[in-house]
């Protein structure tokens, strides 16, 4: 991975890649991904918090890299839409994964990269970048874009949200999870960039939906309609129903369905139970129901992700089958 860094670069998104990528390792402890730092010419680059980063290479690191990520900067010509010629090529001539963290959606979309494509940047600068860049189909509610080649996050922290979503579609959920607890951080993020946008809510009154929420978590398996999740919160529905929405920016169907897509994954990735048992577990019922709630989420089928995320397993079952035939 090469992280491209620009002047006035956002602080807390420079050490995101380097942690969180850093941090993966497989079962062997071997380090999963290799993260080197450039600027455009080599030379130093400023930040807002009194120092500066000296990398060890120019963009001819572009070269060696399978994916460029971009951290979000707070001023300087990327910031208003101007980049150099030479960052410009690089970046459209590199033909791996290319990340923007927070603002770095200004670099990608000033070098012609996001045109016709959806994107997330900060809230705060949705409307600039809206002006800057109309043809770029800007998403502000969401902690992130996954767009295939092209991915994007919203503000500051939300690039940890990326960075754990990168590891997750690399390398499986328990890699994902385990570089979230050696961060001390939430492997998944209920909601969007929508519940973190300042704007007046109403005060808070009562018991939070927290805990419900840890007794859905627990009950996934089971039939959670609106009533009893509101009678657990001691609320009328309809005050559950608002509150619920305010602190997690999802609606208690849609929490709780991307709760079970989620527990589904994790079961097809780390057992080998068969795919009615883990739509039994997971609180879809049937495989039908688990096949296009997974599809909706992710775009494939349970067998096929089954596949992708343990190849090793599936390869002993087709083994195993030619054996005994």
């Amino acid at each position: 991975m090469a992280m491209l860094v620009f002047d006035d670069f956002a602080t807390m998104d420079v050490g995101i890649p380097g942690q969180f990528f850093h941090t993966a390792e497989g079962p062997d402890r071997r380090k999963l991904y290799e993260v080197r730092t450039c600027t455009p010419d080599g030379e130093p680059v400023r930040g807002p918090a009194g120092y500066a980063i000296m990398p060890d290479h120019d963009l001819s690191l572009l070269e060696w890299a399978d994916t460029v990520i971009i951290p979000g900067v707070h001023g300087g010509p990327p910031f208003e839409g101007v980049l150099d010629h030479e960052v410009t090529e690089a970046l459209n001539t590199f033909k791996g994964r290319i990340v923007s963290i927070c603002t770095g959606a200004f670099v990608l979309a000033a070098a012609g990269l996001l045109d016709g494509r959806p994107a997330a940047t900060h809230w705060r600068y949705a409307a600039k970048f809206r002006r800057l860049y109309p043809n770029v189909l800007l998403n502000p509610d969401v902690l992130f874009v996954d767009d295939g080649d092209i991915l994007t996050s919203a503000g500051v922290a939300a690039g940890t949200d990326l960075a754990l979503h990168i590891i997750r579609s690399d390398f499986g959920t328990e890699v994902a999870n385990r570089v979230a607890r050696r961060c001390v951080t939430a492997p998944f993020r209920e909601g969007g960039q929508a519940q973190f946008i300042e704007r007046p809510l109403p005060p808070a009154q009562g018991a939070s939906t927290e805990s419900t929420r840890a007794w859905m978590l627990s009950r996934l398996d089971e039939p959670l309609d609106l009533n009893a999740l509101a009678a657990h919160a001691r609320m009328s529905v309809r005050t559950f129903t608002r509150r619920f929405r305010e602190e997690t920016g999802l609606s208690p169907a849609r929490w709780l369905n991307r709760q079970r897509v989620e527990h589904a994954r994790q079961l097809l990735e780390q057992t080998g139970l068969p795919v009615d048992e883990v739509a039994r577990q997971a609180g879809f019922g049937t495989a039908v129901s688990l096949r296009q709630h997974l599809h909706a989420a992710v775009g494939v089928s349970p067998i096929a992700y089954r596949q992708t995320f343990r190849p090793q397993a599936a390869l002993r079952r087709t083994t195993s089958a030619t054996s005994s035939s």
